[in-house]
């Protein structure tokens, strides 16, 4: 599932990745740090903030811990989409 997900992540394939990853949840397989990280690096390389937004909160709901990784990627997202305010409310 991973090297799907890089794969997808290397071709800019991130709708697909998602995909992935939704699906993989749907059959009970545990949101990881290393799933979630790269499912958020590969929305920040689309500037897809919101999806990387959405994955990290995912975490949380999850009781995923979030690492640097995580939280600079989401953070990364949402500056390339000019969402500063978006990015100030993953941490409060």
């Amino acid at each position: 599932a991973m090297q799907l997900l890089k794969a997808l992540g290397q071709a800019r394939e991130w709708h697909a990745s998602l995909s992935v990853l939704r699906y993989l949840l749907q059959r009970n397989l545990e949101m990881s740090v290393l799933l979630a990280s790269t499912s958020i690096v590969i929305c920040r390389r689309a500037s897809a903030w919101s999806q990387a937004c959405h994955i990290l909160r995912e975490m949380g709901d999850s009781h995923v811990e979030t690492n640097t990784i995580t939280c600079s990627a989401a953070l990364s997202a949402c500056e390339k989409g000019g969402q500063w305010a978006h990015a100030l409310q993953l941490f409060r």
